[in-house]
């Protein structure tokens, strides 16, 4: 099947379209918003086996693991919808008035309110989860904004699918046709059209850092600046502490093999830089990792735009001086295939090469070694930001070490101990973001129904009448939402 991009001259006209859906859709309930998102989660079940064979013949990725994404995405738009009529994401707040205080004090009442349309921009590694109908996607609609994605151009026919399901719960659920608008676009214009468009107000992306600042610098070229919530770039550092290396080398070595080489290495989690102190414990493990890599088979990346770049960048991080190769995939890859590879380096060589920093998006890793903590200490002091970060370490290490710990802590939004970075699990106390680079706004995260703020603004009420108050606001609370009255938090009705 193929797939035209969506002419430049018509994007005008659907965000219109899309601008007027969001005024009608804003003003449905939160229950609406919530049987409307586990409307589309039903649609996407019923899209079946088709849905299924077309993404793992446009991503090469396995059964198995399409079966499970798609689980995954039907559960955060459930679960983001349940959120979404819970109310606390809301953060409704109460300060009542006092008359008797000089001057006089009003009512002041505040809520989130969302932010209008959203575009969203399809991932090529997950196309259920962060793509069309995937978090970003469900956290605008939780807020109460309508959407516009753009195909990833790498499955446009997964993507179809998908959008077909949402217009199918549209019109289940008797909602604006607009809400939701599904475009295709090879080529930057398309995506530089719909961020600079002046009624677009936020943005969503997962992908490159290249892709991913540009949209930030367009978004921000605007005469009306909007925010860009893009998820872009990350190394996702692991410290080896000595006495937890000591203790665990082989159960280590073990579960980093297995995690820098789950799905052919192309997770936004993907540990890509292990930091230890040089001498018989890292050795070992060093030589225990490599023997997995060894026996790691290639696998096939998303496409071959994907496996091109991981070749040309693990060829030009092995080619700086003083990088080491220590092991690869023994079978050879094809083209459109990577090879496990791990390499080795020295503190000092990494601190001064920026080469060595950057990310190389497949199953890549480097082990650093260090003279001693100090060392350590210096990596991490030189690091961008990033998703995750992990400490293999004991308690004694922790409290030792407590000025790195502190460094490591400052330069990513989830800290691990003793576990690997792949794995997201999508609940209200995840945290996937972090600093620039890793992503544009580190206050908030893409994973958890905690990113439906993301996608809302704060409005205060003044000396409001409580009948023209929203729902979300009123004395007697009919929603039954959680707010904080005089800054006590509480379900219970101002009315006595």
């Amino acid at each position: 099947m193929n797939f035209t991009d969506t002419a430049i001259s018509d994007i005008d006209g659907l965000i219109e379209k899309s601008w007027t859906a969001f005024h009608q859709y804003r003003k449905l309930p939160l229950s609406a918003r919530a049987t409307f998102m586990r409307t589309i989660a039903e649609e996407m079940d019923l899209a079946g086996d088709d849905l299924i064979a077309t993404a793992m013949r446009e991503t090469n990725l396995p059964e198995a693991r399409l079966k499970s994404e798609r689980n995954r995405t039907m559960f955060q738009l459930r679960s983001y919808g349940e959120a979404a009529e819970r109310g606390d994401w809301l953060e409704a707040i109460i300060d009542t008035a006092d008359d008797a205080r000089n001057p006089p004090k009003p009512d002041i009442r505040k809520m989130l309110v969302p932010l209008g349309p959203v575009v969203v921009f399809g991932a090529s590694n997950f196309p259920f989860a962060y793509s069309t109908a995937g978090g970003d996607t469900a956290c605008a609609f939780a807020a109460g904004c309508s959407v516009i994605v753009k195909a990833h151009p790498a499955h446009p026919g997964t993507s179809a699918i998908v959008a077909e399901a949402i217009h199918k719960a549209i019109s289940r659920c008797g909602l604006p046709e607009d809400l939701f608008i599904h475009v295709y676009g090879a080529g930057t214009e398309t995506g530089k059209t719909l961020v600079t468009h002046p009624k677009v107000k936020a943005v969503g992306f997962t992908g490159s850092y290249t892709g991913g600042k540009a949209l930030f610098d367009w978004a921000n070229q605007r005469k009306e600046p909007i925010p860009v919530f893009a998820e872009m770039s990350s190394v996702n550092p692991v410290f080896l502490f000595p006495d937890q290396l000591k203790k665990n080398t082989e159960q280590t070595a073990e579960w980093y093999g297995g995690s820098i080489t789950l799905g052919v290495g192309q997770f936004c989690t993907n540990p890509g830089l292990l930091i230890g102190i040089a001498g018989d414990d890292l050795d070992r493990f060093t030589a225990l990792l490599g023997k997995k890599i060894n026996s790691t088979s290639p696998g096939k990346m998303l496409h071959q735009g994907i496996a091109n770049a991981y070749h040309e960048k693990k060829q030009t991080a092995l080619s700086q001086k003083g990088n080491e190769l220590v092991a690869e995939s023994e079978v050879k890859a094809a083209a459109d295939e990577a090879e496990a590879t791990l390499a080795h380096t020295v503190a000092d060589t990494f601190i001064s090469n920026p080469v060595l920093h950057q990310e190389i998006f497949g199953p890549y890793s480097l082990v650093i070694a260090c003279k001693d903590e100090k060392e350590m200490q210096k990596v991490a002091a030189g690091l961008e930001g990033q998703l995750t970060a992990t400490l293999m370490a004991t308690e004694n290490d922790i409290r030792n070490n407590e000025e790195l710990v502190e460094t490591i802590k400052n330069l990513c939004g989830r800290l691990i101990v003793n576990g690997v970075p792949t794995g997201v699990e999508v609940c209200l106390a995840m945290q996937h973001g972090g600093p620039f680079p890793a992503t544009t706004d580190s206050r908030f995260t893409s994973v958890g129904a905690d990113g439906i703020k993301r996608f809302a603004r704060p409005l205060a009420f003044q000396s409001w009448p409580d009948s023209l108050l929203p729902d979300e606001l009123k004395n007697a609370n009919p929603l039954g939402i959680i707010r904080t009255v005089n800054n006590e938090p509480t379900k219970n009705s101002l009315i006595k």
